[in-house]
């Protein structure tokens, strides 16, 4: 009989910052929550200029790190692992982030825990194993086309029981808003110089990552959750609605219009919108109703999945498994 071990999971991303406290068997990979949380840190703001985290973003993340960590203790985790993203590949001052995130992990959390930057092809394995884990029990069938899509970049992944393709691109919603979309709200001069760049990308992604045959295209992270929310015409944030819901293509190209049509004060009065995703939720649509589009016409998918489970349930599964 298989037991289950209490584990903590962070990701750190280019916008925000995520704990998954979760019990997890080892054998099943079958995952019990014990703690969520969210927080829009903004870690990576500016580097795509700079080259540098701003000091104001990393005080702002090893603070909410420290939070964390004394979380990871209070509920008994065993094990944690903390999985930095593209922020923390780019900075010439990543060094003293990780620094920063070990003695946070060791003081509240009782011991050491450095930040892993991990491989394109790893952040693909991990996001690929939390997406997919619960979409066969839901009769939801592959080969799956998950495509996770951060502040920093967009993850595409190719696979049924595995990942069989894989490509990550320079394409997340603070990069493109920081690049692209200046006015609010964006002109159609930004949205068009914007779709050139996305389109670009996804040309670079799928000459990696063949689309013909796809069965299920599983859309994941904030922007694609937050776009799933718009459409369902939540009241608030409602994650049990959102996980797994199945959306037809031509809806979900509605609701990504919507959002990048809208001003910011328009989107930050939306009962589901976090307060930090108000500014980059129209970059993150565009890029989303880019890559729903290809896939109608790649593969001719009849269904959009939203999952909210993602790179940080892979963690999870990945620190349980971890000897």
């Amino acid at each position: 009989m298989s037991s289950t071990i209490r584990v903590g999971a962070v990701d750190c991303g280019t916008n925000s910052i995520r704990l998954l406290v979760a019990d997890v068997d080892p054998a099943t990979g079958a995952l019990t929550d014990v703690l969520r949380r969210m927080e829009i840190v903004r870690l990576g703001h500016g580097v795509d200029r700079t080259g540098v985290i701003a000091a104001e973003s990393m005080e702002r993340t090893l603070a909410v790190t420290r939070e964390y960590a004394a979380a990871c203790r209070e509920l008994g985790a065993t094990r944690a692992r903390f999985v930095a993203t593209s922020a923390s590949r780019d900075a010439s001052n990543a060094a003293d982030f990780i620094e920063g995130v070990r003695a946070a992990f060791l003081e509240h959390f009782g011991s050491e825990v450095s930040p892993e930057v991990v491989s394109g092809d790893e952040e693909a394995s991990l996001s690929f194993a939390g997406a997919t884990g619960g979409l066969t029990a839901q009769g939801v069938g592959g080969p799956y086309l998950v495509v996770d899509l951060g502040g920093g970049s967009t993850e595409l992944v190719r696979g049924t029981d595995h990942v069989e393709a894989a490509r990550s691109v320079d394409i997340g919603c603070v990069r493109m808003t920081e690049r692209h979309l200046a006015s609010d709200p964006p002109t159609d001069e930004e949205i068009a110089a914007a779709t050139r760049d996305i389109d670009a990308a996804l040309d670079l992604a799928e000459s990696a990552v063949p689309l013909e045959g796809i069965a299920t295209l599983v859309g994941l992270a904030g922007s694609v959750t937050t776009i799933t929310a718009h459409l369902l015409r939540l009241t608030a944030y409602e994650p049990d609605r959102i996980h797994l819901a199945r959306s037809a293509p031509a809806d979900m190209v509605v609701a990504c219009d919507d959002l990048l049509a809208m001003t910011r004060a328009e989107r930050a009065a939306l009962p589901y919108m976090h307060p930090g995703r108000v500014d980059v939720i129209g970059a993150g649509a565009l890029v989303w109703r880019r890559v729903v589009e290809r896939l109608v016409d790649r593969a001719g998918i009849a269904e959009v999945v939203t999952s909210e489970h993602d790179i940080l349930d892979g963690i999870a599964l990945s620190a349980a498994r971890h000897d």
